[in-house]
């Protein structure tokens, strides 16, 4: 499986991470290219993103937000 920055599975885990919902895509070549959504997707590719999701047991910490 690939892992490396922009692949489904990474992206997958980037979304768990900052606290998104699973929203199946990933990037061709890399994060500077263009986006491929859940669409064109192989299914393969849909399962490697919501592993890459449903693995990712870190969480980013926004800190404390003062509403006053």
């Amino acid at each position: 499986m690939d892992k490396r920055q922009g692949s489904p599975y990474d992206r997958g885990a980037a979304d768990a991470y900052y606290h998104r919902d699973p929203d199946p895509h990933y990037y061709n070549l890399g994060l500077a290219s263009k986006r491929v959504d859940k669409k064109d997707l192989s299914d393969e590719q849909k399962a490697e993103y919501l592993l890459g999701h449903y693995e990712e047991t870190d969480r980013k910490d926004f800190g404390e937000f003062d509403n006053e």
